[in-house]
Parts: C-alpha cells; structure tokens; sequence
C-alpha cells in the first residue's frame, strides 16, 4: 500500500468518527424525536408529506418534551416536538453547545381534564383540581361526586404536559406522592377509562369518547374557548429545530403549516394557528 492510499483511509476514518450522526443520512432524511401530544399530528403530516413525495424518508417518534429538546441539542434528531417552551436551562446548554434553539409553533392545544365516563362530576375549578393533585381532597363526595376514593393519574416529569399543568394548575406546588406517573398521552386516557374514580389530564387531541372531559372554571375545552383564550389551561404545540429550519427540516415544518398541513392538525383532534 503506497503513502497516498494510507492518507485517503486514515482521512476516510477519521471522518467516521468525527461526523458519526451524518453517516449514512441522505439530503431527504429526516428524524423527529418528542412530545407524545405533538406525536399525532407529527406522524400524520410525515406520512402525508412522503406520500407526496416518496423520496422522502421521514422517522418519527415519541419520548416526551424534554427527549425532543435534549436531542436537539446533542445533534441526534432534526426536529424536536414539545408541548412546552424550552427552559432556560436548556437554552443555556444548548448555546454552550453551540446550538441555536429555534421554536417553530405549529398548533395550539388545551389540556383537558379526564374523568371516566361513570363519574357524575362534569365541572371544577382551577383550585379544585389543585387540591387533589396536592392532595387535600381525596374523595368525590367532597365535590358533589359519590363517596369514591380519587385515583389521581399525571404525567412524568420528562413531559411537556406536565410542566405547562404544574405551571398553569400547580402553581408550583408538588404533586401528590401517591399519583400514578405516565409517560404519554394515551397512558393516561387508557387508565382513565378502565379506572371508575381516577381523574387524569391529557392533550386536547385525546380527548374522545372512552373518557369525560370536565369544564374549567365553567369552560369546557374546544377551538373556540381557545382560540379567545377563555379556556385556562390551554397552550401551543413546537417543533424545535437548531437553527431556522433547512433542508427537509424547512420542508416538512413548511407543509405543516400549511393549509393541508394545519387540517391534518384539526384531524387529529388539535386547534389550528388561524
């Protein structure tokens, strides 16, 4: 092996290991990594966007807000779903890094309150609810309901969810030891369903027939209650990116915001920008 052929593979090898997250990553790839609410509408536009465009190569999955942003900051994923606004402790590490965190707004949502379908409790208020997920009430009878242990279901702390309810409803103040913690959506809506007394919190896209969703300080969560900010536990939905989106990653956020794009959000169950 002459001089030269050992320069081209060392030089071959070291760019493997220099650049190992570009290796084998096409100009059409894309990879998303997040929030389990924005999931949905996520895995709905890639399969519509490579459905029109079949060169297109598009890996979407779930994990929770803060996956979504730590990915983008280790440079694992092009786009990063939360159903929250980045912390400033992730900004900061995200600009020593030298990644630049852009939030890309795709859709609003609400955080509706669940009950099962039996319980007779179709209304609370903010301070209500505060109460039993701190912990102070501990039974239906207390709030009209029958005489029935509340089993409290949330979120994990890794969700964007839970950190915009904490915020929203908690005030700050500590979810009670004993709720049970889940770590996505559907979780949620699915122990609601089977539990008589529980009570649960989920995106307005899960919100559907197996589960009640209760009015908020006399609000029922929907488009319009939104939209004119009268529902008060409502939010929007991101899709970060390291940068102002390129490449595929300005492609596909572009076909989300777009009017084909923003439909598939309303389908899915969410609230569109306009």
């Amino acid at each position: 092996m002459n001089k030269i052929s050992r320069i081209l593979i060392i030089a071959a090898l070291l760019t493997m290991v220099i650049f190992p997250a570009f290796a084998g990553k096409g100009a059409n790839s894309l990879t998303i990594a997040g929030s389990t609410t924005v999931l949905p509408i996520a895995q709905s536009c890639a399969e519509a966007y490579m459905n029109a465009h079949p060169e297109a190569d598009i890996s979407v999955r779930g994990g929770g807000s803060s996956v979504g942003i730590a990915n983008i900051i280790a440079g694992t994923v092009d786009i990063g779903d939360a159903s929250r606004h980045a912390k400033t402790k992730e900004i900061v590490q995200a600009r020593a890094q030298g990644v630049n965190l852009v939030e890309n707004v795709v859709a609003n949502d609400a955080i509706a309150v669940i009950v099962n379908p039996s319980n007779s409790v179709s209304a609370l208020t903010i301070d209500q609810v505060k109460g039993i997920y701190s912990g102070s009430i501990s039974n239906w009878k207390d709030l009209g309901g029958e005489s029935q242990p509340i089993v409290i279901v949330s979120r994990d702390v890794s969700s964007g969810t839970f950190e915009v309810f904490n915020e929203k409803v908690m005030g700050g103040t500590q979810v009670v030891d004993s709720a049970l913690m889940l770590a996505s959506n559907n979780a949620v809506a699915t122990t609601i369903k089977d539990t008589p007394g529980a009570i649960g919190y989920v995106g307005i896209g899960y919100l559907g027939n197996n589960v009640k969703g209760v009015t908020i300080n006399g609000v029922m969560p929907s488009k319009e209650t939104v939209l004119n900010k009268k529902y008060p536990i409502a939010r929007t939905l991101h899709m970060y990116t390291n940068g102002r989106p390129r490449g595929m990653a300005k492609k596909y956020i572009d076909f989300v915001l777009s009017p084909a794009g923003q439909k598939l959000v309303e389908d899915n169950g969410f609230i569109g920008l306009n």
